[in-house]
């Protein structure tokens, strides 16, 4: 990694002396921002409602990205790791760690404002940001609160119960802002809970509507589970949003619960306005090894064996890549991204035929891929120039046991890992063939993926290392080290003429830039 010249950090600090003495005013967020982000902005979640994290700057190019530098970095000074998938509007950036919600300036990594959450009971597992609807931020707390902040100066306008966290619920998502609704979803493995999606009205925090993944106490052979616990995306075109569920509860027995289990480890469509169900796919029919199906819904729109289609994609947590036809839930395409040997083959449907020989047994059962799943909650990257979809993949089997000591209730069994290890895949989305992979190191990363127009990947490893890769061969353009592994997704935005690259590593934030000189020279090359 090349240093920055004393003429750019002089200029860095002037930089820095203005924000202190000016700080930044947030601008509100409205629909056509969200569908067509500015550049100098990442809005939402995913960026855009696609969910495809690409971007459109090409400032840092394969040809100049080795002289990539530490822009500035920010402390959080808190023992949990960064998850959160920072927002930047009107050059302010909003990100989380559980019960903590940072707003600094995304020039200079100024701290604006900072809110702490009060000490609570909930589950501090992680936190993947914040939402925002025009002025105000909304966010998901580790007991199942959403609170409102006002996005200027980070007070508290309403706290809102989702979930009681003592029945063993908890909440850590990013909420989706679609309209004039903000959607989130609930998270836990615990017997008897309902898995729900629920549409809260941006200004009084009051419910407008709720869908049950699973269905409510009461009825006869019911499934729990479901949980909702990943951001969705949406297609302003059908009006539909998409939506990944988790698993069914007791989580390795399934003799409580015959049949498929609807709609666990399920992608299902709503109307954001009503809540009712369009249509659903189930990725993970009668599941008994935790694979939740909440990985990121890809929308892409683009030609599928020669005919256009508005298509999602999913890399799913139990090792199969999916197309789908958006505009009705049906398959186009499924097929495994790396060891799978859980099921018989693929019904008409496209949905994987679970094999009863590989359930957890008294004696073990080895299976590909193991608990944690051919990739997790990491998002994903699909570039529409490549037709590559890149994921941050993990190959993998583990034993899975029945415990009758444990009954039916709860977890009933128990998994180890045996074997594994991280990839970065490139995935021809028409035929679902790696294009390439990369390794990423002993057990896998928890990086997410970021592409942009100029061709280059952007992820972390198994070591701490920040990566810049080729898109089309996933050679290693450049790298840093940051001391931790990464649990974030990068994303970018351009500011003053300067592109930024954000990741997160541990408990501090990082935005990476060029040279001053270079970005100089960058504009001036680019046609009026």
């Amino acid at each position: 990694m090349r240093l920055f010249s004393g003429a750019y950090y002089l200029a860095l600090s002037a930089i820095i002396l203005f924000a202190l003495s000016a700080p930044l005013a947030a601008q509100g967020v409205d629909a056509a921002m969200l569908l067509h982000p500015p550049s100098g902005s990442w809005p939402g979640y995913h960026g855009d409602y696609s969910g495809e994290r690409h971007s459109h700057l090409t400032q840092i190019t394969p040809a100049n990205v080795e002289d990539l530098g530490l822009a500035w970095a920010f402390q959080t000074d808190q023992s949990a790791d960064l998850k959160s998938s920072p927002l930047v509007v009107d050059g302010v950036m909003y990100f989380t760690v559980p019960d903590n919600v940072w707003a600094v300036d995304a020039l200079s990594g100024h701290e604006i404002w900072h809110y702490t959450y009060p000490p609570n009971g909930g589950s501090h597992i992680g936190n993947r940001g914040v939402g925002m609807y025009k002025e105000w931020l909304y966010f998901m707390s580790p007991d199942g609160h959403l609170v409102s902040l006002n996005a200027k100066d980070g007070t508290v306008r309403w706290i809102v119960e989702v979930v009681d966290y003592t029945k063993g619920y908890w909440t850590s998502m990013a909420p989706l802002i679609v309209g004039n609704h903000v959607l989130v979803g609930v998270s836990g493995d615990f017997d008897n809970l309902r898995g729900f999606l629920r549409s809260v009205d941006p200004k009084t925090g009051k419910t407008q509507w709720e869908w049950d993944s699973t269905p409510p106490p009461g009825t006869p052979h019911r499934t729990t589970g479901g949980t909702t616990w990943m951001t969705g995306t949406y297609d302003p075109s059908l009006n539909l949003v998409f939506w990944g569920t988790g698993n069914p509860t007791p989580v390795l027995t399934g003799a409580t619960r015959p049949g498929d289990d609807l709609y666990t480890c399920s992608i299902v469509a709503l109307n954001p306005d009503t809540g009712q169900l369009a249509w659903a796919f189930q990725a993970s029919p009668h599941d008994t090894h935790d694979w939740d199906a909440v990985e990121t819904p890809v929308l892409v729109d683009g030609n599928f064996n020669g005919k256009p289609r508005k298509m999602l994609m999913q890399t799913s947590r139990n090792g199969y890549f999916f197309v789908l036809d958006r505009t009705n839930g049906k398959s186009l395409l499924t097929i495994p991204y790396g060891p799978v040997n859980w099921s018989l083959g693929v019904d008409r449907q496209g949905r994987p035929i679970p094999n009863p020989e590989k359930e957890p047994a008294p004696d073990g059962r080895i299976v590909a891929p193991d608990e944690g799943g051919l990739t997790n909650y990491r998002s994903p990257s699909f570039d529409p120039k490549t037709g590559l979809f890149i994921v941050d993949a993990h190959p993998s089997y583990g034993i899975y046991f029945s415990k009758p000591a444990d009954g039916t209730y709860g977890w009933s069994g128990a998994d180890y890992g045996v074997w594994g290890k991280g990839v970065l895949e490139a995935i021809d989305y028409q035929t679902g063939k790696i294009r390439w992979s990369h390794p990423l190191g002993p057990d896998g990363s928890g990086a997410g993926v970021l592409t942009t127009d100029s061709e280059i990947t952007f992820t972390g490893d198994a070591m701490g290392n920040v990566l810049a890769l080729d898109t089309r061969s996933g050679k290693t353009l450049w790298h840093a080290g940051t001391g931790a592994p990464m649990q974030t997704s990068p994303i970018t935005y351009e500011l003053d003429g300067h592109q930024y690259v954000v990741t997160g590593s541990g408990g501090v934030v990082f935005a990476w830039a060029l040279p001053q000189s270079q970005t100089l020279t960058s504009r001036k090359s680019v046609k009026p």
